[in-house]
């Protein structure tokens, strides 16, 4: 009966969601830890709709559903289940066929799968942070258009000049450093604007691209060389130098935001399941997944493996705040699916006591929730590539492999 459903369902089914919505509040509150205070909105905003949700699923639904009872369903199937009873679970089908492919060879499969795992996270090991600009818009956006123009009229480094800074610094120490910066091999000009208030300004134009590596080490021979050599205590500024140190800043930290995200959400699974091997087994499949994912972004978008087929001309470094918006949703949402597949096979062993049977069923009555779920994420994320944005396309893409990859 509806009302005696309703409440097997939420000591089961809605156990599994007040888990998988706390695991993706924790993915969120992992941001936190990065200290970008421009992140804070949007982790407030998203742990609060997440929150919402789950007591709206846990609540909400079932009392409509115990009120409306039978009239949720169709008339044909008030008719079926008045003339044949309450349906079995499924003994037949591609879901109940492929849980017992995986259960008869599951070495093999764990080879394949690890192997194939292995070969796509292999790029990220070349994964470089950095910043995107108008260089990487499609050639049809007048932003691109202009900075071509300017690119091919003054040279590549005329987009991204450096600024020297100091104060107190006299004419003197101001020219020894013109004369070492022109030496330069990167440097194509330099130029020391008049003094004003005591602070000295030297403009320079690298002879590279500002997402170019040669002109993060002209940022390092500027900072660690040429200052001190001359005798000057300056800052190395402008918005490519500002882009480098954010991209090392965020690198920094960001194993203590995975260490952070993976660590809660092991504790969590532990008080869920009341097992080590079930938590443990689920953050090293997340951070398999997410490696594949960015090894999927590094080949792509850096390298500029098939960049055409989405529509952009022109690879670069991964902007540095994208890995950690990818891997707070990530490790999200494949947390979920860890928790609806393992809520079930542990609803299903507490009934039978059948490891294997419990493992089978689960894995096959979850998996179309599981392949559903991610369909929508994977449709949801792939509608960003068609954006033309450089960073909404990366993480739409990498997002969406990920999931594919997770599920």
């Amino acid at each position: 009966d509806p009302v005696t459903s309703v409440g097997v369902a939420l000591n089961t089914a809605g156990r599994a969601v007040v888990f998988a919505g706390a695991t993706v509040c924790i993915a969120l509150a992992g941001m936190l830890v990065m200290n970008l205070r421009f992140l804070d909105g949007v982790v407030i905003a998203t742990t609060l709709t997440v929150v919402l949700s789950v007591l709206a699923a846990v609540t909400l639904l079932p009392a409509l559903l115990g009120f409306l009872g039978p009239r949720v369903l169709s008339r044909r199937q008030r008719r079926r289940l008045a003339e044949q009873g309450p349906e079995r679970g499924a003994t037949s089908g591609l879901a109940v066929r492929w849980s017992g492919q995986v259960q008869r060879r599951p070495k093999s499969l764990v080879a394949l799968a690890l192997v194939a795992l292995t070969v796509l996270a292999l790029p990220v090991l070349s994964l470089r942070l950095g910043a995107t600009d108008q260089g990487n818009h499609p050639e049809g956006q007048t932003t691109r258009q202009a900075y071509d123009l300017l690119a091919d009229g003054f040279g590549p480094g005329f987009n991204g000049p450096l600024v020297v800074v100091a104060e107190g610094a006299g004419p003197d120490a101001v020219r020894r450093l013109t004369a070492r910066v022109e030496g330069d091999e990167g440097v194509a000009r330099v130029a020391a604007l008049p003094p004003a208030g005591g602070v000295s300004v030297v403009q320079i134009v690298p002879t590279t691209s500002p997402q170019s590596e040669d002109t993060d080490r002209l940022i390092d021979r500027l900072r660690d060389d040429h200052l001190p050599r001359a005798g000057v205590d300056g800052h190395v500024g402008g918005v490519t130098a500002v882009f480098k140190d954010f991209a090392e800043k965020t690198g920094e930290r960001l194993p203590y935001f995975v260490a952070a995200i993976v660590g809660l959400g092991f504790v969590l699974l532990l008080i869920a399941f009341r097992s080590l091997l079930v938590p443990l087994t689920a953050a090293v499949m997340n951070l398999v997944a997410a490696a594949a994912s960015f090894g999927v972004v590094v080949a792509v978008f850096q390298w500029g493996w098939g960049l055409e087929l989405i529509g952009l001309d022109r690879s670069g470094p991964i902007s540095a705040f994208l890995p950690v918006i990818m891997l707070s949703l990530l490790f999200g949402l494949s947390m979920d699916y860890q928790v609806f597949l393992v809520s079930r096979m542990h609803e299903e062993w507490m009934h039978t006591r059948d490891n294997a049977r419990a493992v089978r069923v689960g894995l096959a009555e979850t998996s179309r929730v599981i392949n559903s779920a991610a369909l929508i994420m994977i449709c949801v994320f792939l509608a960003f590539v068609l954006s033309g944005d450089m960073e909404a396309v990366v993480a739409g893409a990498g997002l969406a492999v990920a999931v594919a990859v997770d599920a």
